[in-house]
């Protein structure tokens, strides 16, 4: 049921802004989070490119921890040795790891990365349609808040007259 926004009252049209204030902040922390996670698909399959047989055996150090304090990003790292160059451990979700040759693993990030990307244009047109509600909205409010100030001042000009 669609309603025309001229007939809602000025309170009613706060509470219809205020609504889609908090679903535009939604979406948008939907996309920056889907985003995030997208980057470090990318990131964990652009890191596959190093493991190939001219690396095996070369020392590299090992993130071992990783957290974010004061926007800045500090990982404790340990030495280590590149011994297998043709499988890796993949993060299958939920704390499950799955070995898998390097091939297999980029095509499972590579699923990931279409899947999210799916997702967030699927998010994208509703984000759009929000801020064009919102727009119409806060148009409507403008235009019924300079009906409330020029209404006195017809009035008051009438007064004046008599």
């Amino acid at each position: 049921m669609a309603v025309n926004l001229t007939d809602l009252s000025l309170p009613q049209l706060e509470g219809l802004k205020t609504q889609l204030d908090q679903e535009v902040e939604f979406l948008t922390s939907s996309i920056g989070q889907l985003k995030v996670v997208q980057t470090k698909y990318v990131e964990a399959k652009d890191s596959l490119n190093v493991l190939n047989k001219n690396n095996k055996g070369k020392e590299l150090l090992v993130p071992l921890t990783s957290s974010v304090s004061f926007c800045l990003h500090w990982t404790m790292y340990v030495p280590g040795t590149l011994n297998d160059v043709e499988h890796v451990l993949v993060d299958v979700g939920t704390g499950y790891y799955v070995e898998k040759n390097v091939e297999d693993s980029k095509a499972f990030f590579k699923r990931k990365i279409d899947f999210l990307t799916k997702q967030i244009e699927k998010i994208q047109p509703a984000l759009q349609e929000k801020h064009a509600m919102k727009q119409a909205v806060i148009e409507v409010m403008n235009m019924k808040i300079q009906q409330l100030q020029q209404s006195p001042q017809a009035s008051q000009m009438g007064t004046t007259k008599a």
